[in-house]
């Protein structure tokens, strides 16, 4: 069974809809060798609002998940419903790896570009830039370039612009990987301090498991490849948190713990693929 032929696959109004529901969805590439299969006969359901962290061996199939949440990939087989939520904006951004950001335009324009590119009134856009800029501690650079920039205040555009253009879901790619771990640290917490206000539906992936404990409510690990949803695991911390005091809790490093003895074999199981040649994405 396909997907429907939209964009994003099949969209949902309902309030009672959770925001995303993926149901027996695989995804198959073909290459020299033949068919491989990225991702297989996955089905889960987030509810709205909530944030959903993703770990698993490289070659694992987040990306392309990810990929099919956006409505860049379609599935080999399955469905996937996404609630729009309402209003005007969009239902989806997505944050990459790398800071995805024009250098031809200014701090303010980058942060701008999706409200004008679906030309939302120049009010609105004045203070929605205006408001996330200064969530982000960028209002002082708001004329800056990004060649001016460092690479954390890249991201921090990327994010101001995300949460600018207001989607219902927020898909996130390793959005701090390419970071070092005093700025990762930072920008994990101005993001759940911003994230926090209006707690939309976030999908986001990561490589730590500390990232993923950190930032999320639930966190599914996934299976060497073909990927595949191996355990989902409930995070228990209250919100809001501190990124820094949460580490100290007990409870922490046992959860750390137990997602790592989940983990460590995909990973061994990756690492010997990579050895034989093999593929993934």
């Amino acid at each position: 069974m396909s997907t429907a032929a939209q964009p994003y696959g099949r969209l949902v109004n309902s309030t009672e809809t959770p925001a995303i529901r993926i149901d027996h969805v695989s995804k198959r590439f073909k290459s020299r060798q033949g068919s491989i299969t990225a991702v297989d006969d996955i089905s889960l359901s987030i509810p709205s609002g909530q944030f959903f962290t993703i770990v698993g061996p490289s070659g694992c199939g987040k990306t392309t998940l990810l990929r099919m949440l956006a409505g860049l990939e379609e599935p080999t087989e399955g469905t996937i419903e996404l609630q729009h939520g309402g209003g005007d904006g969009p239902v989806n951004s997505m944050i990459f790896q790398e800071a995805s950001i024009f250098p031809w335009m200014t701090v303010w324009d980058n942060a701008a570009f999706g409200l004008r590119m679906r030309h939302a009134p120049r009010a609105e856009v004045k203070e929605r830039v205006g408001h996330y800029l200064d969530k982000t501690g960028l209002s002082r650079f708001k004329t800056a370039y990004p060649h001016q920039l460092s690479g954390g205040m890249k991201q921090r555009v990327s994010i101001a612009r995300a949460f600018a253009n207001d989607p219902a879901i927020f898909l996130m790619d390793e959005p701090f990987s390419a970071l070092d771990e005093q700025n990762k640290a930072v920008l994990q917490q101005e993001l759940l301090r911003i994230w926090d206000e209006d707690r939309k539906t976030v999908v986001f992936i990561t490589h730590s498991v500390d990232e993923a404990i950190t930032m999320g409510d639930r966190v599914m690990i996934m299976t060497a490849r073909p990927g595949r949803l191996k355990s989902m695991i409930e995070i228990p911390f209250p919100r809001p948190r501190s990124v820094l005091e949460l580490r100290a809790v007990p409870e922490y490093g046992h959860l750390v713990r137990k997602i790592w003895d989940g983990l460590q074999g995909e990973v061994r199981e990756a690492l010997g693929a990579e050895a034989n040649g093999g593929e993934g994405k």
